[in-house]
């Protein structure tokens, strides 16, 4: 990409420039072939704003050498030195973040509300970690085999080089929150961004860099999926994905031949339970925030709405009225509350969706339109109801702004009809009996359950794990949980009386007998009964 196209005229309001980009583009570890770079191409108008190198295994394999030598020297730092790092890291995000803001809605097309959703994650991830991280990791004493004659002791230490690959919906946050607790736990990271959205990745090695980060210890490898993908599953100790089901498998399947553990937050179709008791009102803007943040191309969005009956019309007429008060557009800066899809693909899986349910009889109570005099790829926000349960729409991620609403005769059927998916990542119910609303989430197939919110309490939990179960994924991020994935624990234990071992001159009927009345004893002085 030529440094001289200016599309200052386009972004008025942009600090960046084509210069910006092709200097973040320089900072991909190995390029790989020069004469394959991948052109990114801005939702906004569909036009290309830079390059960055198509990496090849060649290009992987020096990246992760490199990786290795610098992880070495990284681990002997105390963790909060490194959580030191990684705080300044997240003052940083904030310092710069215009510049990152612009970098999020150039590449993605997402309104800045939505972009600033995902920047201010960054730091309190960081905070998160540089203040919990050092406890988790701290050494912990065990009971021995024996009291008094022996001891045992966990350590953890890190896996070695983590694998992250982001995805294009939130390229800044999930670029950051696996690599964040990987890094507090002493590993190098080589992140692979997806291939529409490289630039903000490269923009937070750089700060990572300023930061104090060692070099080579968190790297930006590019290039295509296919290519990249593989490669770096062969070569690193641990694997983050973020990203669609199909694929998830794939990186299973290609871990667990590797002998390497992974961690896959996939796809879901959250479902959102309204009970009769629920203040319409406020349940209505909680579905909008929860349907169509980020053009609903957000895995904890929710897709399916199942309202009870007696409040399905006053809810229906709440939440289209809210839904028709949103403005749709394209650009850097505040000028709408939802923006762009991301390209042509993902705009013609939404419009199959809602032509497919209404070809089977739903009914389009707002939206259901592309706006090309908008953006290339906007689609209005969009309800359905009387959906059929076979359409498209009802059955697949959708991954656009667009949601079934549904009524259900009781609370037992909302929440059958909830648990009636393969996937179960993030769920929503709404109701002013807060002890209610905690047994229905209990009962609900989900890795998360808000109550009362849409998506963002239980993500911003950041000392509460994240994932989900099904078809959504395997293992958790954020909490304590979300940082000893990136270790393995070592027990050290001791003894104080040398060998453990029978005598050799006493029988072993009595040891055992003898072993049987400790622990019955043992038992008894602790006030256990099984």
């Amino acid at each position: 990409m030529d440094a001289s196209l200016s599309y200052s005229g386009l972004f008025p309001s942009t600090s960046l420039s084509p210069a910006d980009l092709v200097s973040l583009g320089t900072r991909v570890a190995v390029p790989g072939p020069e004469a394959d770079d991948i052109v990114v191409r801005t939702p906004i108008t569909d036009e290309p704003i830079g390059s960055v190198p198509a990496g090849d295994e060649a290009a992987v394999e020096a990246t992760l050498e490199r990786a290795r030598e610098a992880q070495a020297g990284w681990a002997t730092r105390d963790p909060v030195d490194r959580g030191a790092v990684l705080e300044r890291f997240g003052d940083l995000v904030l310092e710069h973040r215009d510049r990152l803001l612009d970098l999020v809605q150039l590449e993605t097309g997402k309104s800045r509300a939505h972009a600033a959703e995902e920047l201010l994650d960054v730091p309190a991830t960081c905070t998160y970690y540089a203040r919990e991280g050092p406890g988790v990791l701290a050494d912990e004493t065990r009971d021995g085999a024996f009291s008094l004659a022996t001891d045992a002791r966990v350590t953890y230490d890190p896996v070695g080089v983590v694998g992250v690959i982001s995805p294009w919906n939130y390229p800044l946050t999930l670029s950051m929150t696996d690599a964040i607790p990987a890094l507090l736990a002493g590993n190098a990271v080589v992140c692979k961004p997806d291939e529409k959205t490289p630039f903000i990745a490269l923009a937070l090695a750089e700060l990572l860099e300023e930061a104090g980060l060692p070099d080579g210890v968190f790297s930006v490898v590019t290039g295509s999926g296919p290519v990249v993908g593989p490669a770096l599953i062969d070569h690193v100790d641990y694997l983050a994905f973020t990203g669609g089901t199909e694929t998830g498998r794939i990186v299973a399947e290609r871990a667990g031949r590797n002998l390497i553990d992974c961690s896959l937050e996939l796809g879901g179709k959250n479902p959102f339970i309204v009970l009769a008791d629920a203040d319409l009102e406020r349940t209505a803007r909680g579905a909008v925030q929860g349907c169509f943040t980020n053009a609903g191309q957000l895995c904890l969005a929710a897709e399916r709405i199942y309202v009870e009956a007696s409040v399905y019309d006053d809810f229906l007429e709440a939440f289209v009225g809210e839904t028709r008060k949103l403005t749709l557009g394209t650009g850097i800066g505040d000028g709408a509350d939802v923006g762009s899809l991301i390209d042509g693909g993902q705009l013609e899986r939404v419009e199959a969706h809602v032509d497919d349910a209404v070809a089977r009889g739903a009914s389009v109570l707002t939206g259901g339109r592309a706006r090309p005099d908008l953006g290339p790829f906007c689609y209005e926000p969009t309800i359905l109801a009387d959906v059929d349960p076979a359409s498209r729409a009802a059955c697949e991620e959708t991954f656009g702004p667009v949601v079934s609403v549904v009524p259900v005769d009781s609370l037992e059927d909302a929440i059958e009809a909830a648990n009636d998916s393969a996937y179960g990542l993030n769920a929503s119910v709404w109701t002013d009996d807060r002890h209610l609303g905690l047994e229905v989430a209990r009962r609900i197939d989900a890795g998360t359950v808000c109550v009362n919110d849409a998506y963002v309490a239980g993500w911003a939990a950041v000392d509460a794990p994240m994932g989900g179960v099904g078809d959504s994924g395997l293992g958790r991020r954020h909490g304590p949980e979300g940082l000893k994935r990136f270790v393995e624990s070592k027990t050290i234990a001791t003894s104080r009386v040398g060998p453990l071992r029978k005598p050799s001159r006493v029988p072993t009927d009595p040891v055992v007998r003898g072993m049987a009345g400790l622990r019955r004893l043992r038992r008894r002085l602790e006030g256990w009964r099984p």
